[in-house]
């Protein structure tokens, strides 16, 4: 019956050689807390001294793709960047609320599965997960002929943290004279591949080994998400009074800033106030894109922000030293808007 699976396109003895290699990996990013391995039907994982630290301990949930980077990951046949992009990725997002990530889920979907590319993808996950004290406990590999078109596969990711009830950011507390903090980005980080795909490949026709400013496209294209855990971290324990923060991800500027802004208020943003990567003037040239659309799209070198009021400034800045932050902006009276300035 197995002979007859492997012929219909599934092939069980790859998936047993997958989990042999990734095992190892996987449990590098293990604490006692985690009290099984992979090959069992769940994840289990044990947070009863954690939550002694919390009075009121909320669980924070969110899942993600690495979306279409992965186009730039088959061409450049390197997977371990996309690897450490989901895990990254998953954490900020639930940063963005105060949360601490605790473990994290992956999905990986083949067409027809490969353990050498399988091993790369799970090798970054694990960097990434060690980096930032977060257990990969488990996930999900499933091999789909007829679902993925030959040679695609896709990456999502699901993470769960814990955050102190009346400690989570929301954004509510946000006032007028408020700053912005941003933190710098690598790249494209996960957004805006569609677009900088048809610009850089389908309209100029460039290959991942074309240079630009001498770096290849490719590994432009494939530096990795930042994670921005350690600094927000180091302000929220120095008592820093974040009010609120927002993960410059597909939508760019214009549609996650407001997420966490009042409906009375708006967030004036000083476009010259950091330098900007080289890529991203460039694609606007080359593919005449408004700067409204830039900034609806792309990161623009900010990969996250943070809301703080004016007095803290200095400690801020003295506590991220080792740090590259840029003051980009001020809150002002509005309507739940991001001004460009």
């Amino acid at each position: 019956m197995s002979d007859l699976y492997t012929k219909s396109g599934v092939n069980i003895k790859k998936g047993n050689e997958v989990v042999k290699k990734i095992k190892n990996h996987v449990a590098s990013t293990h604490s006692k807390a985690v009290l099984k391995n992979i090959g069992s039907f769940g994840g289990l994982y044990e947070f009863t001294d954690i939550v002694k630290n919390y009075k009121n301990p909320v669980l924070v949930q969110s899942i993600d793709g690495v979306g279409t980077k992965l186009s730039v990951a088959k061409m450049m046949k390197k997977y371990d960047t996309v690897g450490e992009d989901i895990v990254n990725h998953c954490c900020n997002d639930i940063l963005a609320m105060g949360a601490r990530p605790l473990t994290f889920l992956d999905y990986v979907a083949n067409e027809k599965l490969d353990p050498k590319t399988m091993e790369e993808i799970v090798r970054g996950m694990a960097k990434a997960c060690r980096e930032n004290d977060v257990a990969l406990i488990g996930g999900e590999t499933a091999e789909m002929p007829g679902v993925y078109i030959k040679g695609e596969h896709d990456i999502a990711g699901s993470i769960t943290g814990i955050v102190e009830k009346n400690k989570i950011i929301t954004g509510e507390k946000i006032k007028k004279g408020d700053v912005i903090l941003g933190f710098p980005s690598s790249g494209l980080h996960t957004n805006g591949f569609s677009l900088a795909r048809a610009l850089l490949f389908k309209k100029t026709k460039h290959s991942v080994k074309t240079k630009l400013n001498g770096i290849p496209v490719g590994e432009t294209l494939l530096k990795v998400h930042l994670n921005y855990c350690k600094p927000i971290f180091s302000l929220l324990d120095n008592d820093i009074d974040i009010r609120g923060i927002a993960h410059i991800t597909g939508g760019g500027f214009i549609e996650n800033i407001p997420r966490v802004l009042p409906k009375n208020l708006n967030a004036e943003i000083d476009k010259g106030s950091w330098p900007m990567l080289p890529i991203f003037p460039y694609m606007q040239k080359i593919g005449k894109v408004s700067e409204k659309e830039m900034y609806r799209v792309f990161n623009m070198g900010i990969g996250l922000i943070i809301v703080v009021p004016p007095w803290q400034k200095e400690k801020i800045e003295n506590i991220l030293k080792d740090h590259n932050i840029f003051w980009i902006g001020k809150i002002i009276k509005g309507n739940g808007k991001v001004i460009l300035k």
